[in-house]
């Protein structure tokens, strides 16, 4: 079988290389040669228009380079066919007509193949099927391949077999109608190239509209996502909401009751109303978070300059922060735009993490930033107990606890991990067991 043609534009050098027929004269050489390379600098043209063409334009820029080519060798009709061989058929997919030649792609879909058994073995074995006259045919019948071509007026006729993977798909077409053509060996291999560009400019449409689809598709599935996420908060909100009247009430009544009866109750009928109590505080701490975690996308204003230190000193403000831990804070942090609550939330968050699980007996605990060429870098150190690496991805997740006390939600990094996504940064941490803890989180800068 002939090797298929190559996609690579530069091959073209190569059909140049050899010389015309010695029996003609110089001049007539220097024309053969000069027509060559003309056809060489039409198909690189042709070639660089479909590298910087966008999709939608694709159809009209294949119309097109087949009227180009078909004008260039003396055609009076260029067209393009697709093979379909499960149901044995051609069909005609692209047209060039020059002015006077009437289109024919109207009536030549679904052609079937038995028509052109010649015509389809020649492209299986990968050469062109030519028919320099077609009025020298066999009458081979109605269903004989003069049969078919005499009704559209043609003469003369040049097909390109396509291939895409080693598999034949098609052909490109060349009809004379006027006058009867002739095609050199080096005119069929440059053909070969065009026809090989036209698969390369296929694949390349195929592959753009699957990857359109692909993108509606995640476009589709994100607005979804983002519609559930939005129910999803609501009904946390709604529920959460719901949820702490009856507990203050339970709390409550429970108080009046321990107060009203302290004098008649002993310790022993004491202690499972404590627990309850604890069990309900608990519960309201749980609530409290779910709140907040719900709330943080339904929050407005989006547009404030934030100066980081003073949303640090704020949130030191309302922290108990034991004697024995020192926080430094760096000087002149960078200004961002954002919302105010919502970086406290980040802060708060994180220093709290960092005092409670801190068991040394000088507490540290540092807050920096750095700047890339792209993002801010923030930097939340401490010298306490450390976490294993394999709670490093676990503990972003909501209701993940390193302990089970009742003092944490597990909710709280969640939240800061929810923050700073919004605001289409990462969060992650370092740390070493017994040697404290580094959260690193950055924000895109603006």
């Amino acid at each position: 079988m002939q090797d298929k043609p190559t996609n690579d534009i530069q091959k073209l050098s190569g059909h140049f290389e050899s010389q015309p027929p010695a029996a003609l004269n110089q001049s007539e050489k220097d024309a053969i040669i000069e027509r060559q390379l003309r056809f060489q600098q039409l198909l690189i043209s042709i070639s660089t228009t479909y590298i910087n063409s966008d999709l939608s334009d694709i159809d009209a820029l294949i119309n097109t380079s087949l009227h180009q080519i078909g004008e260039f060798v003396a055609s009076d009709r260029s067209y393009i066919f697709s093979y379909d061989f499960v149901n044995n058929t051609a069909s005609n997919t692209y047209e060039w007509c020059a002015e006077g030649i009437a289109p024919e792609i109207e009536h030549l879909q679904n052609v079937p193949m038995d028509y052109i058994p010649d015509w389809v073995e020649a492209h299986k074995q990968g050469v062109p099927f030519y028919v320099e006259d077609v009025s020298l045919l066999p009458d081979d019948g109605e269903l004989g391949l003069k049969a078919v071509l005499e009704p559209q007026g043609i003469k003369s006729l040049i097909t390109i077999p396509k291939f895409e993977n080693n598999e034949l798909i098609g052909f490109i077409g060349f009809d004379s109608v006027q006058h009867i053509n002739k095609y050199d060996d080096n005119e069929k291999e440059i053909l070969f190239v065009y026809a090989n560009m036209l698969v390369n400019v296929r694949q390349r449409k195929e592959t753009e509209l699957r990857i359109q689809a692909q993108e509606r598709k995640k476009e589709e599935l994100l607005q979804h996502l983002s519609l559930q996420n939005e129910a999803l908060n609501e009904y946390a909100h709604v529920v959460s909401h719901d949820l702490k009247a009856p507990l203050i009430n339970i709390h409550t009544l429970i108080g009046w009751y321990m107060e009203d009866h302290q004098d008649t109750l002993s310790a022993q009928q004491l202690k499972p109303l404590e627990q309850v109590l604890f069990n309900v505080e608990k519960m309201d701490f749980l609530i409290r978070g779910i709140l907040d975690y719900s709330t943080i996308e339904r929050l407005e204003s989006d547009d404030t300059t934030i100066d980081f230190n003073v949303i640090i000193t704020d949130v030191l403000q309302t922290l108990l922060v034991p004697s024995h831990i020192q926080i430094q804070v760096q000087d002149h942090l960078p200004k961002y735009r954002g919302n105010t609550w919502r970086f406290k939330q980040v802060f708060q968050n994180l220093i709290q993490n960092g005092i409670k699980y801190n068991d040394k007996p000088t507490g540290e605990i540092s807050i920096g930033c750095t700047e890339t060429a792209d993002d801010l870098m923030f930097s939340i150190r401490d010298n306490g107990m450390g976490i294993h690496s394999n709670y490093f991805d676990k503990i972003f997740k909501v209701f993940t606890k390193l302990e089970s006390t009742g003092s944490s939600s597990g909710i709280g990094l969640s939240i800061v991990k929810k923050i700073i996504s919004h605001y289409h940064g990462e969060i992650w941490l370092e740390s070493t067991e017994g040697a404290g803890s580094t959260f690193y989180f950055t924000l895109p800068k603006l």
